[in-house]
């Protein structure tokens, strides 16, 4: 099980949500199967919501905290930040629940 992300598999796992929405049969199934490299179901499910949860740190908290998740770069259970992404970009590609 692999607990870091790639940049490309942060582009790919954005694209697949956009693509699979929350109404569509079997979602996390295809977002795993679309970023591929192993991640599994759980994992997919684990990095939406370490999603939610910065973009919930940066709309309550102005954005002065760090983030786990980056939509530039890689994403670890280590802290990471949004970089200069604004906040558009960064909504472009979720569904929240």
């Amino acid at each position: 099980m692999s607990s870091s992300w790639t940049a490309k598999q942060n582009k790919i796992f954005e694209t697949a949500l956009a693509t699979y929405d929350e109404d569509t049969p079997d979602r996390w199934q295809k977002v795993a199967r679309a970023v591929g490299d192993g991640k599994s179901v759980d994992e997919v499910k684990r990095h939406y919501e370490e999603l939610l949860k910065d973009l919930h740190h940066i709309e309550y908290a102005g954005g002065r905290r760090g983030s786990l998740y980056n939509i530039s770069g890689a994403s670890s259970s280590n802290s990471n930040s949004w970089g200069s992404a604004n906040e558009d970009h960064r909504r472009r590609y979720l569904n929240p629940q």
